[in-house]
C-alpha cells in the first residue's frame, strides 16, 4: 500500500510532464495550421507539403485552385495539403550559405606540391 501511494503521484507528473511537452505543443501547431488553411484567399502564394509553389486563384470548401507558373498552369489540391502561405526557404542565412559555399570549393581544389625545375 506505501509503494503504490509513491509510485502513483511519480505516474501523474510524468503524465502532466508529457501532456505539457508534447500533447498541447502539437495541439497548438495544429490550431495554428487550420486558422491559415482557413483564411486562405484570391491571391495567396502558397507553398504545399510536396514543395509546390503557386498563387491562388480560387477557394472552396475543401479544395484551393493554384497557379505554379506564368504559363498558367492550375492545379486543383485540398487545403491540408498546404503546409505554409509564401515560398519557403532554407533556415540557414546567407552569410552561412555562403561561408559553406566558401569552404566547398577549398576542399574541391586542393593544392598541389609543386615541383621545382631544378634539374
Amino acid at each position: 500500500m506505501e509503494q503504490l501511494a509513491q509510485t502513483l503521484p511519480m505516474i501523474l507528473i510524468l503524465v502532466l510532464v508529457m501532456y505539457f511537452f508534447m500533447i498541447r505543443p502539437e495541439n497548438k501547431r495544429k490550431k495554428q495550421a487550420q486558422e491559415m488553411r482557413d483564411s486562405l484567399k484570391k491571391g495567396d502564394v502558397v507553398t504545399s507539403i510536396g514543395g509546390i509553389v503557386g498563387k491562388v486563384v480560387s477557394v472552396n470548401k475543401d479544395t484551393i485552385i493554384i497557379e505554379t507558373s506564368e504559363d498558367r498552369v492550375r492545379m486543383e489540391l485540398t487545403k491540408w495539403a498546404i503546409s505554409s502561405t509564401g515560398v519557403q526557404s532554407t533556415d540557414q542565412p546567407e552569410a552561412k550559405k555562403e561561408e559553406k559555399s566558401a569552404e566547398e570549393k577549398k576542399e574541391e581544389t586542393p593544392e598541389l606540391p609543386r615541383e621545382s625545375e631544378d634539374k
